[in-house]
């Protein structure tokens, strides 16, 4: 049985998930949930995601939300295809991910998705740019690439010296960060070989666009 994604196509969630299949090589079928519909908080997509959201998979019968924990479940099920190490089983380097992971979580996603909540999401509700607030995101995230820099200077990836999840999972805001026009990775010679590297990877430019 195929792979089910349950998403939106251009949903960044979604996108990340599909972008992990792609580096698996995993056969998928997305299931479109139409977000501005309001499909999401209907009772069929409810019965398989209480809280609504997007993405969720069905990998034959097994259902699955939260798309850090759809990435952990496919890089492991799926380790021996595809790229190797997303998720490392050495112990040591294993930690290594798991901080990366948090990193990613804790220093970089809550200011990206600021920055895009202020110049795009917002839009689409109709709402206006706090323009201090956008300020104050930027500010902290270019704070917190001055230390990326220095991880990266000692090391190829985020977790050591291969790629793993927790450097893919930069991508779909990281690139919305940079289609506004900031540039935040560029300027540091270390997190743009980085950037560089992750975000001309064949599998995100086969779901960049499109999931």
């Amino acid at each position: 049985m195929v792979l089910k994604l349950y998403g939106l196509t251009t949903s960044t969630k979604t996108r990340s998930v599909a972008q992990i299949c792609k580096e698996k090589e995993i056969p998928y079928e997305l299931i479109t949930v139409d977000l501005r519909a309001g499909e999401q908080k209907l009772p069929p997509h409810l019965a398989i995601q209480p809280f609504g959201q997007v993405p969720v998979i069905d990998d034959d019968g097994f259902i699955l939300y939260e798309s850090r924990a759809i990435g952990r479940y496919l890089a492991t099920k799926y380790a021996n295809q595809g790229t190797p190490n997303l998720i490392p089983t050495n112990p040591k380097e294993l930690a290594f991910f798991e901080q990366a992971a948090s990193i990613e979580l804790s220093n970089f996603e809550p200011h990206a998705y600021g920055v895009c909540f202020e110049k795009v999401f917002k839009l689409r509700r109709g709402l206006q740019t706090d323009e201090a607030a956008l300020a104050k995101h930027l500010e902290t995230l270019n704070a917190k690439l001055d230390a990326y820099e220095v991880i990266l200077s000692k090391q190829k990836y985020l977790a050591g010296d291969y790629v793993t999840l927790a450097d893919l999972y930069h991508l779909p805001f990281g690139m919305m960060v940079e289609g506004l026009g900031y540039d935040v990775f560029q300027r540091r010679p270390n997190v743009a070989r980085w950037w560089n590297d992750i975000s001309n990877r064949p599998s995100w430019s086969a779901v960049k666009n499109g999931a």
